[in-house]
């Protein structure tokens, strides 16, 4: 196509079929030096782009003095910008390749927190400025460990991208909170024996079993409630868990409790021990938990099936006769550290054993 020139140096333009219209509309180029070579470069259309020679002009000069990048780098970099790994898109990345349980709260927690506020930025992008606003703002009033959680998701999102180098690291490191969130829910023997009548007089008897088997095994609610026929076996006195929160499968004693609780529900078509509808793997028992929970007069802080998990715990370690790695392997814990939790009770235990020496050999000196 012919140059067709202007009064503008360096300006140029041709004549093409006009875009979304009849007749012919002028493209204009310019033309300069650059590290000692000619450039040429498109600059806009007349009526697409709203150019013209005098602007045109303008765009050149900008261009010389390198104030302004071509039509064809800014285009590269929307296009790096569109294909940026940016917190979204790496967590998107980070769902294909993972199977974890807690996906749902943790793309829940993922889009009420950390979305808003840094979801499309780069993580080398990211300042300690982010973080703080994060804590700050959509995180403000929110628990310590719900701040924690959040932020220890953003840390797995991003060293996922480093390690999968898709994208840059952050160029400081997140400071996590100290969380004290060791709990150990107990009940006295009196709210034991209101909870037991509750659970007996609950009209609705698998209900019943999955709250006699938590108390009983000390297993999980999603243990419980993932617990199929085949992963019990009578004969040898055990129970498998399959797909347990530490990921590798285990296998816990059946206490004659538990089997007694057991052998009374019905076995029908479904695999599964505590079956929801149409046979299916029940999704929740909560509602139905904290029923019994009221019914008993228990707290109301008192989670129902994971607090007689605690119970399960205390009791064996208040005892005195367990030691904290048998309470170890039992409750499936893989670092010793969860255990620990119950140390002072099995201490208080040791400790009126001891006083009870004493009390023996006083007793014995005062006899003789």
């Amino acid at each position: 196509m012919k140059r067709i020139k202007t009064v503008y140096r360096g300006v140029f333009y041709r004549e093409v079929d006009r875009i979304g219209g009849k007749g012919k509309e002028k493209v204009f180029y310019i033309i300069f030096k650059k590290d000692g070579k000619n450039q040429e470069e498109k600059v806009g259309r007349q009526y697409a782009d709203d150019m013209t020679a005098a602007r045109a002009a303008l765009v050149r000069g900008e261009r010389i003095e390198g104030k302004r990048l071509s039509r064809k780098e800014i285009r590269e970099q929307h296009k790096e910008k569109e294909e940026a790994m940016t917190i979204d898109r790496l967590w998107e990345k980070f769902k294909e390749e993972k199977s974890l349980k807690s996906i749902n709260t943790d793309e829940s927690r993922l889009k009420l927190y950390i979305s808003p506020h840094m979801g499309m930025k780069e993580p080398k992008n990211l300042i300690p400025l982010d973080v703080d606003r994060l804590t700050r703002k959509a995180l403000k009033g929110k628990s310590p460990q719900t701040v924690k959680l959040t932020l220890s998701l953003l840390r797995r999102i991003v060293n996922f991208g480093v390690k999968k180098q898709l994208c840059g690291s952050m160029t400081f490191k997140i400071e996590m909170p100290v969380v004290n969130n060791i709990v150990i829910e107990d009940l006295n023997h009196q709210q034991m024996a209101k909870l037991m009548k509750a659970i007996s007089d609950d009209p609705y008897p698998e209900v019943a079993a999955v709250l006699s088997m938590a108390l009983f095994t000390g297993m999980r609610r999603g243990e419980l409630l993932s617990l199929q026929w085949d992963n019990i076996d009578f004969d040898r006195g055990f129970i498998s868990i399959k797909n347990p929160k530490g990921g590798q499968n285990e296998t816990i004693p059946l206490s004659e409790s538990a089997r007694q609780v057991l052998i009374t529900l019905p076995r029908g078509v479904s695999p599964y021990v505590f079956p929801g509808r149409g046979g299916q793997k029940r999704p929740d028992i909560r509602r139905a938990a904290n029923r019994i929970r009221k019914a008993a007069d228990l707290p109301k802080e008192f989670r129902p099936l994971h607090g007689l998990r605690h119970v399960f715990a205390s009791m064996l370690a208040s005892s005195g006769q367990v030691d904290l790695f048998t309470l170890q392997k039992l409750l499936t814990h893989k670092d010793p550290k969860t255990t620990q939790r119950y140390a002072h009770l099995r201490d208080d235990a040791l400790r009126k054993a001891s006083n009870l020496a004493g009390d023996i050999i006083e007793q014995a000196a005062k006899a003789s």
